[in-house]
């Protein structure tokens, strides 16, 4: 397995990325808390929203160990809080090894522009660090703010189809469409 170490530590204008650890628990706790999109991301219901923030932070872990890719913790450089997750997540569809570029913002951020500069970011690092050259964001078939972010960063939308029992689209970089 490839490894991209320069990926564990990014920027673009306003968030540093880096990687998620334990003590990002109690944080990303917020993240959870009344926020209405949860059904669109898989995971379980009934859990609490430390529970889920907990769960959250060790599937990043795993996947590091696994792909050395995953999301990473979303900082914002002018409060040095953590606002959000976003990284790039190796999936398989249809038997095919493609690459996602995913987001999720804490609800208080939400309508800053953060989730498209940090897909955009992703897309481009992501070129640069010779991850891929095409993409793809699977998004639940309910979610219009996602959606949106993805034509942001160049996507359209190209199959409906279901990923983790939920309906959703895949959008795709131009690339990945002509592949």
């Amino acid at each position: 397995m490839k490894r991209y170490p320069d990926y564990f530590e990014q920027e673009s204008e306003r968030l540093q990325y880096r990687a998620v650890h334990e003590d990002d628990i109690q944080s990303w706790t917020v993240f959870f808390h009344q926020n209405s999109f949860i059904p669109f991301l898989g995971i379980p219901a009934g859990l609490t929203e430390e529970e889920m923030s907990r769960q959250w932070l060790r599937k990043q872990l795993e996947r590091y160990q696994e792909s050395g890719l995953g999301h990473l913790a979303v900082i914002e450089k002018s409060s040095g809080k953590l606002i959000g997750m976003g990284g790039i997540i190796p999936r398989t569809i249809d038997s095919q090894l493609e690459y996602e570029i995913a987001y999720s913002i804490i609800p208080v951020k939400w309508g800053n522009g953060y989730a498209t500069e940090i897909a955009r970011h992703m897309r481009s690092a992501g070129v640069e660090l010779g991850i891929s050259d095409h993409y793809i964001s699977i998004i639940h078939m309910e979610n219009t703010p996602s959606m949106k972010v993805a034509e942001k960063n160049g996507m359209s939308p190209f199959q409906k189809t279901s990923f983790l029992d939920m309906p959703v689209i895949i959008f795709c970089t131009k690339s990945y469409s002509e592949k």
